[in-house]
């Protein structure tokens, strides 16, 4: 529009822009979507190294996509939009929408541990074990954010939309770790012994597995 206002004002006034702050707004989505990605690739890594499964992990990586997804379908339900707060709330939400689905993981693998061959029966007695535990500690993690969604004048305007999208991520990555995890779970997981007797992936599972267990060992027996 800068030359068609030009064209009206008389030959000695000149229009043009002094500050852009479209480029920070542009250069900051850039970043938060970068963001995302590293922190989805180090949840992941972290995950594989605490557990040593690549099943596990596997289990616990679909449910960040599914939760963020959600989120997204949630705000355009919602008529909000993706800013520098909504993209900062997902990326806060990553790290913590994981928390439940690897609660399920942890349970279903000590069950393995404890003598369990059946990945159906131990799926199901994890889940009898931990399903409240899941249930409550998401409704307290969405009780802490949700108030925060009231907060009046222009600081509500803003922090509305980090609540509610952080609470309805949680609260997504809460129910697929109460169905679709235990799901992957009965159908993936399997005893460890079985894993390391197959082939490529299961040879790095186990030495995985010895080394973290070794390092940890050796971490726990010093302190």
């Amino acid at each position: 529009m800068l030359p068609q206002l030009q064209e009206t004002l008389p030959a000695d006034v000149n229009i043009g822009v002094i500050v852009d702050g479209s480029k920070d707004i542009i250069n900051t989505i850039k970043s938060l979507a970068e963001t995302i990605l590293y922190a989805l690739l180090f949840v992941v890594l972290v995950v594989y190294i605490f557990t040593g499964r690549w099943r596990a992990t596997v289990v616990v990586g679909i449910t960040i996509p599914l939760s963020l997804i959600a989120s997204f379908v949630y705000l355009a339900l919602t008529d909000g939009t993706l800013n520098i707060i909504s993209l900062s709330t997902l990326t806060i939400a990553i790290g913590m929408v994981v928390d439940d689905a690897i609660v399920v993981v942890e349970a279903v693998q000590a069950k393995f541990d404890a003598g369990y061959t059946s990945p159906y029966e131990a799926t199901k007695d994890a889940m009898n074990d931990v399903t409240m535990a899941v249930i409550s500690c998401t409704l307290v993690f969405m009780a802490v954010f949700i108030p925060v969604s009231f907060m009046p004048g222009t600081s509500g305007i803003f922090y509305t939309q980090f609540g509610v999208t952080l609470a309805t991520s949680v609260g997504i990555s809460c129910i697929c770790a109460l169905v679709l995890c235990p799901a992957l779970c009965a159908m993936m997981m399997k005893p460890a012994s079985e894993e390391r007797r197959k082939g490529f992936f299961g040879t790095i599972n186990y030495r995985t597995r010895l080394a973290y267990e070794a390092t940890y060992n050796a971490l726990l027996t010093k302190y």
